[in-house]
């Protein structure tokens, strides 16, 4: 791919969505753009670049961001996060808390999204809560296959049997595949958002945010309005997960570090003893 052309894939990326691609990327987009080309009949890199320039509608643009984002995802994914969220229903239940809101900000293939509600369910099996959670994602292809919630047996494996028998049903068919359960899909939402672009349209307070995986591919601005964005929806002690390897050093922002990947917003009246 000629420099320039990758240089102008790379700025539609960042205006559009807040990701950054290194020189180091050339190859991965390389070989994304050249999916999108192949299935537009389009013979070369400037004619895409063309081609998605040209276009008024909007419509190329989230194509091109389906294909360059990476969506790597997997059930109850860095396990430590769901066993916190089981002690903080504990802690809640306890203290009457009826009302629950989860957003999972980048949602994929919806592993993220449906692991959180498995957990919420199975944590309070006798309590009547309003309880909903968001999922968003900024690709259309990826949000499709999430609502429709039809999994493969290989991608279950992560899933304790317990929960696996009680939430997911055998699909017809010769091949084996499973479906979340209406018990589970009813608690979820699914939008296309941008998380690049606060304010966001949804109001808060959210007890919970899970942002993982995600912030590793943004510049450090777009990662201060993005973090500022969540705080401001965020109750006070409510809770920040990020992922495994990510951090917000050199970020300012009112959050305290609870452990590795782990932040909450102060409880300014615990502090003050109301």
């Amino acid at each position: 791919m000629e420099s320039e052309v990758f240089q102008r894939f790379c700025a539609h990326a960042h205006q559009q969505a807040g990701i950054s691609l290194g020189p180091n990327k050339e190859a991965l987009v390389t070989a994304r753009v050249g999916k999108r080309m192949r299935a537009l009949g389009i013979e070369d890199e400037r004619g895409y670049l063309d081609y998605l320039e040209a276009d008024r509608t909007g419509e190329e643009l989230v194509q091109f961001l389906d294909v360059i984002s990476t969506n790597h995802t997997s059930f109850f994914r860095e396990p430590d996060h769901f066993d916190l969220l089981r002690t903080l229903l504990d802690e809640w239940r306890r203290l009457g808390q009826r009302r629950l809101r989860i957003w999972s900000a980048a949602s994929s293939t919806g592993e993220e999204p449906y692991s959180i509600v498995m957990t919420v369910l199975d944590a309070l099996p006798d309590l009547d809560i309003d309880f909903k959670l968001l999922a968003t994602d900024i690709s259309t292809r990826v949000l499709a296959q999430a609502q429709q919630g039809i999994y493969p047996a290989e991608k279950l494996t992560a899933i304790p049997r317990p929960l696996l028998a009680r939430f997911f049903k055998r699909c017809e068919g010769p091949d084996e595949t499973y479906s979340v359960r209406d018990e589970v899909k009813q608690h979820v939402l699914f939008r296309r958002l941008n998380l690049s672009q606060p304010p966001f349209p949804m109001r808060g307070p959210l007890d919970i945010v899970f942002c993982r995986n995600v912030l590793i591919y943004f510049d450090l601005p777009v990662r201060q309005r993005l973090l500022a964005a969540i705080q401001d929806l965020l109750r006070p002690g409510g809770w920040l997960f990020v992922g495994h390897t990510e951090t917000l050093t050199g970020i300012n922002t009112g959050f305290r570090l609870a452990r590795p990947s782990v932040f909450f917003v102060p409880d300014d009246r615990k502090a003050a003893g109301a």
